[in-house]
């Protein structure tokens, strides 16, 4: 196992503003995503329902993890961010959907945002790097 840490993907921007974030490392057999919120053309999606905000969050999860050699199956944990309690179910439903067998641990929260979006979610990966070619 390898004790360095790799960076996956490009630079992370919102609004055309480069973050100072890494939008996933792997360090061994781990790799860690940063929180994703729902972005469309590099901007917060602040429309949509629940449903639409996390399905777009998840797909763009799929593809940095993609990146990193993973799938969704190889997800450990997540931690799920709501801006409101009522949205959980809805929430919960559509992330069933890409979770259906063996999900991942999870802990979920209901918290207030920097950006006018309605979830976030933020995944560890594990995958051994003898298994990712």
């Amino acid at each position: 196992m390898t004790t360095t840490k790799q960076v996956i993907g490009g630079p992370l921007s919102i609004g055309g503003r480069v973050l100072s974030l890494s939008r996933a490392i792997r360090a061994g057999d781990f790799v860690f995503l940063t929180g994703q919120v729902p972005l469309e053309d590099g901007k917060p999606m602040t429309h949509g329902t629940i449903e639409d905000q996390t399905r777009v969050v998840i797909e763009a999860i799929r593809e940095t993890l993609t990146e990193a050699g993973c799938t969704l199956g190889d997800v450990v944990k997540a931690m799920v961010w709501l801006s409101d309690r009522a949205d959980f179910p809805g929430f919960n439903a559509v992330y069933a959907e890409y979770f259906p067998e063996e999900p991942p641990a999870r802990s979920a929260l209901i918290s207030e945002f920097l950006v006018d979006v309605r979830v976030e979610i933020e995944v560890i990966a594990f995958r051994p790097l003898d298994e990712t070619s």
